[in-house]
């Protein structure tokens, strides 16, 4: 799995995927790769986080391997688990031949069933170009992060009863998180760290382009200009660069070249998700928008 070997070729190969970086997120990426350390980002929903593991995943020619994360993920979820009903079937399978049942029988790779950690191993291991995501680490339980700190600290994965499965090559590590509760710094002390935030109304208007090419440059730079008011506002949930590249291809299909109110009213639920943020909205009116 290779990947250019400066910060400027790097960039460039990131623009040419349609992603947009600002240059402290480019250096944050390269050093990662380079260090082999895990990448962890962290930042608002919708700001792009998790198309950064997409985007590596085309550069390098390599597979995307993702972990969700949710509350109450635990090991057998992310890591591995027994196959009980091939092993009770072998049991049974060997029962009746007469043979004794020894544990090394059914406690074998064979019965084993890899999730997405440990895929991610296994394809390094054997000299296959993987992108481990580890999405939205924020969402898991704090002691799942247990789990991941043998991962993030020596590439490998003990199984008590097989032993221990370790990367030849470390798979590119991403990892992110929307904050809503801290990360244990035992977790960050292993990684490469970056913020990002939303973006400057130039660099909104450069991923317009990127992702919702049919829109105009005035058009572009009305919906940057009213994203970046919004954000402002007193939100409950304040909308993404996502929500932009919406909003750009809702007015699209609506026919709309330009901004305008009747335009805008009609598609608010395109970018705000709240029925309190729309009244917010809706009573900033003019102040919102230019």
């Amino acid at each position: 799995m290779s990947f250019p070997t400066s910060v400027d070729e790097l960039e460039a190969a990131l623009v040419q995927c349609d992603y947009i970086p600002e240059r402290s997120l480019t250096v944050a990426i390269h050093l990662a790769i380079q260090m082999g350390r895990p990448l962890f980002v962290e930042g608002e929903p919708g700001v792009g986080k998790t198309e950064i593991a997409k985007v590596l995943a085309r550069i390098s020619g390599g597979d995307l391997i993702r972990l969700q994360c949710y509350e109450g993920l635990d090991a057998s979820h992310a890591l591995y688990e027994w196959d009980y009903a091939r092993q009770m079937l072998a049991i049974r399978l060997l029962e009746a031949r007469g043979d004794d049942v020894e544990v090394h029988d059914i406690m074998s790779e064979e019965y084993l069933i890899a999730r997405p950690l440990l895929q991610a191993i296994r394809r390094s291991s054997e000299g296959l170009g993987t992108v481990l995501l580890i999405d939205e680490l924020d969402r898991a339980d704090e002691e799942f992060e247990a789990y991941l700190l043998e991962l993030l600290s020596d590439f490998q994965i003990t199984i008590p009863e097989i032993g221990t499965v370790q990367a030849t090559t470390p798979p590119i590590v991403v990892i992110t998180s929307n904050r809503t509760r801290e990360i244990h710094d035992a977790v960050k002390r292993r990684c490469i760290y970056h913020w990002i935030d939303y973006p400057s109304i130039d660099r909104e208007i450069a991923i317009l382009h990127k992702k919702a090419p049919g829109t105009s440059q005035a058009l572009s730079a009305e919906l940057a200009t009213a994203m970046n008011r919004l954000r402002d506002l007193d939100l409950f949930k304040a909308p993404g660069v996502a929500e932009t590249i919406d909003w750009a291809k809702a007015l699209q299909v609506l026919g709309e070249v330009q901004l305008s109110p009747d335009g805008i009213d009609a598609t608010l639920g395109v970018i705000v998700k709240y029925e309190e943020d729309l009244e917010t909205v809706r009573a900033a009116g003019s102040t919102a928008f230019p």
